[in-house]
């Protein structure tokens, strides 16, 4: 079968309660563009969030997302239906760079070099197997490093998004949190695109009822200054198409070429662990969903996002990893054909060659990125305990409860060691390091004491 040749099934219409469509299969192409963006709107949120709070171009981010896209379903040869929108699992680690004085070019040159490691990954399972990954990278590894990733990024929201409009910040957290729970189907997929809609609108009431606010911003020197919450003075020049471009706020341009820094590199690689979380996750819950045996695939698909990855970091892009949103989608309509993809991807690409968009959505108000980030990073953070829950990590038993408890706290603490007068390891790598090195030190020993017995002791 071509590659773009799908399966016309149900005679094209959408199929009775219970009949699913294949990976390689389709309904009409009218029903296919509508399901294609449905897709649009599930990534829409977080893939346009993510980029602007690592200081990165959302123009250029949504343009690879859909680039990215098409070349992992190339890789994983239409199997793995998925959509690759901007990776949250940096987000920390790009923080901490800027705070120890790196630029946009360091942070995508640390970024780049992680998206190849994980390509690397890939090709070793591809032809290994996934049983070496298992026994360095167990559950719980992968959780507490997933959860110290999250909670580590604490300090941002507080420090930099909410103080900016704290009760815009508040009930765009509330608006989040009541979609993403209380709204059926597909509409608590799409909770950040809904909270993102509301904040700026209620943002833009503010200005018109209550007037400009008072607070520092994060140009404004970290001094208070009055402004409008919704600023479009950028909005109106902006060109309805072309490529994306112009200065990132630390001065760098959109487009730009990495540099390299080993300090930050390491700073960067524990993403990886969470990349490689997320990717094998999405796989085994394609397979669930479709029933096919998506094992052979699992070495491509954690490829595919490390070469997407590294290929937009080369370009001054955002990271890319699979979306757990569009799974959503697929969930709720038992529609799986990756046709829909392709015609996501086509829209975001489109998206992304206007100016104008990209003005848009950097305009969104920080009250508004306060509210979605305080719930976004801690759901990242509880993703960690999920994946400790769903595998039966037991903390009954020491080696779990005292061989990760130290990684966890200098991760999510921000603990540092000076190395030498040039280099330190920090925050989330130095956690990283710690997880690993203790939970191998004492894994297999046959512990006499229980839980309870350990807390005695401490």
């Amino acid at each position: 079968m071509s590659m773009f040749k799908w399966e016309v099934v149900h005679g094209g219409k959408t199929p009775p309660p219970g009949e699913a469509v294949g990976p390689l299969q389709r309904l009409s192409w009218p029903r296919t563009v509508g399901l294609g963006a449905q897709h649009v709107v599930a990534m829409f949120g977080a893939t346009f969030v993510f980029p602007i709070v690592m200081g990165l171009d959302p123009n250029l981010a949504i343009l690879f997302s859909g680039i990215c896209t098409i070349l992992f379903l190339l890789i994983v040869n239409n199997r793995v239906p998925s959509y690759l929108g901007t990776s949250a699992a940096f987000v920390a680690a790009v923080a901490a760079i800027r705070a120890q004085g790196g630029d946009s070019a360091d942070v995508t040159g640390a970024i780049m070099v992680a998206g190849l490691v994980l390509a690397l990954i890939g090709v070793v399972v591809h032809v290994a197997g996934a049983g070496w990954l298992k026994r360095i990278l167990p559950p719980a590894v992968t959780g507490a490093v997933v959860m110290l990733i999250g909670f580590n990024l604490a300090p941002v929201v507080a420090g930099i998004y909410w103080p900016q409009d704290q009760w815009i910040a508040l009930l765009t957290a509330t608006v989040m949190v009541a979609a993403a729970v209380l709204l059926p189907g597909f509409w608590s997929r799409i909770a950040v695109f809904l909270a993102l809609v509301f904040g700026y609108t209620i943002s833009w009431l503010a200005d018109n009822v209550i007037g400009p606010i008072t607070s520092v911003t994060p140009v404004s020197g970290g001094e208070a200054v009055e402004h409008d919450r919704v600023d479009w003075s950028a909005v109106g020049g902006a060109d309805w198409f072309g490529l994306p471009g112009g200065v990132l706020a630390d001065g760098v341009s959109a487009v730009h070429a990495p540099s390299f820094s080993l300090t930050f590199i390491l700073l960067v690689l524990p993403g990886v662990i969470a990349l490689v979380a997320e990717n094998t996750g999405h796989v085994r819950a394609v397979a669930e969903m479709t029933g096919d045996d998506l094992d052979p695939y699992m070495g491509r698909a954690l490829f595919g996002d490390g070469f997407a990855t590294a290929l937009a970091s080369a370009f001054g892009g955002s990271p890319t990893t699979t979306y757990a949103e569009n799974i959503g989608v697929m969930s709720a309509t038992r529609i799986y054909s990756t046709a829909a993809y392709y015609v996501a991807a086509l829209v975001a690409i489109t998206l992304g060659l206007s100016p104008k968009f990209g003005a848009i959505v950097n305009a969104i108000p920080g009250g508004v990125l306060g509210g979605i980030t305080v719930v976004l990073y801690g759901m990242i953070g509880l993703i960690g305990a999920k994946i400790w829950v769903e595998n039966g990590v037991d903390f009954g038993n020491p080696v779990n409860l005292v061989g990760l408890s130290a990684g966890l706290i200098a991760g999510i603490g921000g603990v540092t060691m000076q190395i030498t007068d040039d280099f330190e390891l920090g925050g989330i790598a130095l956690g990283t390091i710690l997880v690993l090195a203790y939970f191998h030190m004492v894994k297999g020993r046959r512990e006499e004491l229980g839980a309870g017995e350990v807390t005695k002791v401490l």
